[in-house]
């Protein structure tokens, strides 16, 4: 996780910075240290990135696996980024298909480390919350890992790249799965995502947002 480390203190966490001048509410509610499960909405490349600023520790996060799949000199440097920066390839078709990256989610985390995730699948176009995957809240009953919830807004508001922004991250109380079932986590997460949607001030959209190509 050295390259994340880099990346997060030394290169893109002050670019963003400067950029999008982040305001962090909430941010002592996250564990600085043990098993850990961060879920957050999604509407840019640059939300993991805020995330892992947010969390102040190094992050593991699932990417879809077309980024690992592209063949080429390109391609060979996008699994190499990826996969230095702490990112597990997923199947985003859901169910088994899923499975072993959810298994390997589930091990990083039973190792003491934390792991973020973006339960809505696919960045979401318009400010709104959608409906969440079970994954995270799979993952947390198994494990017994804590779950935070954070609400991020502002990151896709620029017109260009490098256009300023103003983003904000609300981050919610700790998620204690404790007691829960595989039966409950549909319920679980979808509590969560509705507290992300009050926190935004967005709208809850009770469907899954469509998915977006490989890019």
């Amino acid at each position: 996780m050295v390259v994340q480390w880099v990346l997060r203190v030394l290169v893109l966490g002050p670019l963003f910075r400067l950029r999008d001048r982040p305001v962090v509410v909430g941010s002592d509610a996250i564990p600085r240290r043990g098993p850990l499960i961060l879920v957050a909405n999604h509407q840019a490349v640059s939300d993991s990135f805020h995330l892992a600023i947010a969390a102040r520790r190094p992050v593991v996060f699932l990417a879809k696996a077309e980024y690992f799949t592209e063949t080429g000199l390109r391609g060979r440097m996008k699994q190499w980024f990826f996969r230095s920066i702490g990112q597990i390839p997923v199947d985003r078709d859901g169910g088994d298909a899923a499975s072993d990256a959810l298994s390997t989610a589930g091990a990083v985390v039973a190792s003491g480390a934390a792991w973020a995730v973006h339960p809505e699948g696919s960045r979401v176009t318009s400010h709104s919350i959608h409906r969440g995957h079970t994954g995270a809240l799979r993952v947390a009953i198994a494990t017994g890992a804590p779950v935070v919830p954070l609400a991020i807004t502002g990151t896709a508001d620029g017109e260009h790249w490098w256009s300023r922004r103003d983003v904000t991250i609300h981050v919610g109380d700790v998620f204690d799965p404790t007691g829960l079932t595989p039966d409950d986590a549909r319920e679980a997460i979808d509590r969560l995502m509705r507290w992300m949607a009050d926190a935004t001030g967005w709208p809850y959209v009770d469907s899954y947002t469509p998915r977006r190509g490989a890019a």
